[in-house]
Order: C-alpha cells, then sequence, then structure tokens
C-alpha cells in the first residue's frame, strides 16, 4: 500500500491554496475520515460515526475517490476509527495554535506506521514520490502512512495554518483552509450561512 505526495505550491492565478494534487489528496482524506468516523457534533447535530458494513462500505467511497482499488472490511473498518482519531488531534492542535503538538503528533504517526519514501514511476507517469508503511500488507497502515505524510508536509510548509477545526457553536468537524487570503473558519457553507444567520438575528432582534 503507498500513496504519493510531493511539494506545496500556491496557485495564484485561481486564488485557491493547492499543495499539489497529490498531496491535497491525501489530506482530503484526512479530513474525510476525521469527520466520518470521529464522534461529536456536525452543525448542531450530535455525530455518530457509523459502523458495521454501512461504516466499510463509506471507508470504501473515500477511499475509491482517491484512487484505493480495493473494498474496506469491516475488520479494518473498524481500525481506522483510532487512526482518525490520531489525526483528529493533529487538526485540533493547529485550531489551538499548538504547531509544536501537532508536529509531535505526526512524527508519532510517521514511526508508527515506519513511513519510508521511494522515488517510482508508473502509468507513463515520471518519476514522483511515494510514502509506503513497513508494513505493505496493511491497508490500515497504508492509508495512515500517507494521511501522516500529507500532514507532515503542509505543517513542515508556510501554510501550516491551514488545517482547521470548525469554528461554528456546536459543530466540530474539520476541514483544510483552500483559500487565498487564509479566512476560511468553518467546515462548510451551511455552518457559515448558520453563523450569519445568528450575527443577524442578533443585530436586529
Amino acid at each position: 500500500m503507498s500513496l504519493t505526495v510531493t511539494t506545496i505550491k500556491r496557485q495564484e492565478v485561481t486564488g485557491q491554496v493547492n499543495f499539489n494534487s497529490h498531496t491535497d489528496l491525501v489530506v482530503g482524506v484526512a479530513v474525510a475520515l476525521v469527520n466520518l468516523l470521529t464522534e461529536g457534533e456536525d452543525r448542531s447535530r450530535k455525530y455518530l460515526p457509523p459502523d458495521g458494513d454501512e461504516r466499510a462500505e463509506k471507508i470504501s467511497a473515500v477511499f475509491k475517490s482517491a484512487g484505493g482499488r480495493r473494498e474496506v472490511t469491516v475488520a479494518e473498518a473498524e481500525a481506522f476509527g483510532s487512526v482518525a482519531a490520531e489525526l483528529r488531534e493533529v487538526f485540533e492542535a493547529v485550531a489551538a495554535d499548538d504547531i509544536d503538538g501537532a508536529a509531535v503528533r505526526v512524527n508519532a504517526m510517521l514511526d508508527d506506521t515506519g513511513a519510508r519514501p521511494a522515488l517510482e514511476r508508473h502509468d507513463g507517469e515520471p518519476w514522483h514520490l511515494h510514502f509506503h508503511s513497513a508494513d505493505e500488507t496493511s491497508m490500515v497502515k497504508g492509508w495512515q502512512a500517507g494521511c501522516a505524510t500529507g500532514l507532515a508536509i503542509v505543517l513542515g510548509g508556510e501554510l501550516y495554518d491551514r488545517l482547521g477545526v470548525c469554528t461554528a457553536p456546536h459543530c466540530d468537524r474539520v476541514y483544510v483552509d483552500t483559500t487565498r487570503n487564509g479566512s476560511r473558519r468553518f467546515c462548510s457553507t451551511a455552518c457559515q450561512n448558520r453563523v450569519k444567520a445568528a450575527a443577524f438575528r442578533e443585530r436586529h432582534g
């Protein structure tokens, strides 16, 4: 199991920040796993992660959208819960302006998975960097290694503060801020609109 990551770059033409397609992919998977598999609040509603077959199906859908080639088993889906919890700690540390703490957590995941770089070339592509888990047979460790490496690249660059936790009341879903000026504070437009509506009511109440 391996995931591809390269370097961070800034897209000035579109006004949107991109880490690049491969780093965007694994960081996006990290966001999806945290929001899918960690208990909390989502847009003013209590959120409980799915379990059993539904959990496996939803994780499989996340990985398929990122190029995954096989279904997640129910046992693997259960194991991804602890991975998501570790990933959430990184987002929460950044949101609390504890970059040192976030880096320590990411380094622990890199060490635990034995993430290692290798230059590879396949499918007609030029040489590019992959990160593998030391355990090539484990889907869980493979994705954990890839997500941790993606977050390490983000934290090690100038856009380290773009990982966030929704600031809307009663919502703790996470996100990556790709706006040009780093202005994003909410996990979704729904939460943004909810906060704006509440502020409007307070001003005109």
